[in-house]
């Protein structure tokens, strides 16, 4: 059964930057596209690589969808599900993120 476990608190995430979260053994990079409480999390693994980097890629908007591109190659990730633009068979995982009270909160 997941839990929901607090990360930090939302102001600890500048605007339109990712960070990384240990939760358990899971590597979660969690967004904060926008100023304001909306956050994502997905895997912070980028699996073409099997590198702990997409916490530090840039967000971009595309088509109405908010993706992170891998600092290592460019390979696009959505941030509502964690799909692959270039290689559907690449997707990453995807957790439920809220803020709640101010705090950033990932299920897990």
């Amino acid at each position: 059964m997941s839990q929901w476990n607090t990360i930090c608190k939302i102001d600890d995430i500048v605007p339109a930057t990712g960070v990384c979260a240990l939760i358990g053994e899971h590597q979660i990079a969690i967004f904060r596209p926008r100023a304001n409480d909306e956050v994502y999390a997905i895997s912070n693994i980028d699996p073409f690589f099997k590198a702990s980097v997409l916490s530090r890629g840039i967000i971009a908007e595309h088509q109405g969808d908010l993706w992170v591109a891998s600092p290592l190659k460019k390979q696009r990730f959505r941030l509502r599900d964690g799909a692959c633009m270039e290689d559907e068979t690449r997707s990453v995982a995807h957790f439920d993120a809220r803020v709640k009270d101010g705090q950033v909160q990932v299920r897990a």
